[in-house]
């Protein structure tokens, strides 16, 4: 999709900082203001008990691949589960750290892609909490990641990697605003602004409107959240490539994933 350049304009208020959308690469897409934004106002919130099962079935240590500000992993470190986070959004980490240091809550975390990692140590169990690897924006480099999860997994360990396949964007979607005040009685706000979908590619791109709105600065950045989608089959191809086994798929409601789910998730082991 070539997105041309948007106008950001303000019918109040003055607008303190404003972004175009050609400067930020697809892995820092989680900095600045969207940091502040996202959080209160994600769609939904993953459930720690799920990773914790996951972990005990495959034992410790964890890493949490995209831990994002830190949820669920600070909740997996309060029950003293042995787990690393790592996210490529170098602000991202920095709010985790802010939250693990008002909680007392001891807290290891890398600041790097999931296909350029280097940890110099293995993991019993490699996890992402949500579909974070949708965001990997094409199979080159979704292969790469694959490859780095495998040099990091301890041969006894599994890694576990949900995905899902976009529905289109409805046009009437388009310009609807969530909001929320915070507890400083700033108005955080994100909508998304226009839509394009590239089956063949499987690439879907969205432009979204994040705003705070503090007194009479408004600051407003627009960012292209792109998805690249895998089907069952395509993305098995993809961890033979990396030389991982598929140890299990499943749905979203546990059982085994049909061909033609749209949400499922892999559990990935090294061969032996």
């Amino acid at each position: 999709m070539h997105v041309s350049e948007l106008m950001l304009a303000s019918a109040a208020g003055q607008i303190g900082n404003t972004e175009s959308m050609d400067e930020v690469d697809p892995a820092d897409f989680y900095t600045g203001i969207v940091v502040d934004v996202y959080g209160p106002l994600r769609s939904s919130v993953p459930d720690p008990r799920t990773f914790a099962r996951f972990i005990s079935r495959w034992g410790e240590p964890a890493l949490e691949l995209g831990c994002g500000d830190g949820v669920p992993l600070l909740e997996l470190r309060t029950e003293g589960l042995d787990v690393h986070g790592l996210d490529s959004s170098a602000d991202m980490l920095a709010k985790l750290r802010r939250t693990a240091a008002e909680r007392g809550i001891d807290v290891t975390v890398h600041h790097s892609t999931i296909e350029q990692m280097d940890l110099g140590t293995s993991f019993r169990s490699i996890f992402l909490a949500g579909p974070t690897f949708n965001l990997i924006v094409d199979d080159a480099t979704a292969s790469a990641a694959l490859a780095r999860i495998r040099d990091h997994l301890d041969p006894a360990g599994g890694a576990l990697i949900p995905l899902f396949i976009p529905e289109p964007v409805p046009q009437r979607h388009l310009g609807k605003v969530r909001e929320h005040v915070d507890d400083r009685g700033r108005t955080l706000r994100v909508s998304a602004t226009s839509t394009d979908r590239d089956e063949a590619a499987r690439l879907q791109t969205t432009v979204l409107r994040y705003e705070i709105v503090d007194g009479d600065d408004h600051q407003v950045i627009e960012r292209p959240w792109i998805l690249h989608w895998h089907t069952p089959a395509g993305f098995r191809e993809l961890a033979a490539g990396a030389r991982l086994d598929v140890a299990a798929v499943f749905a979203s409601d546990g059982s085994p994933a049909s061909d033609d789910a749209t949400e499922f998730a892999f559990v990935l082991r090294r061969p032996a």
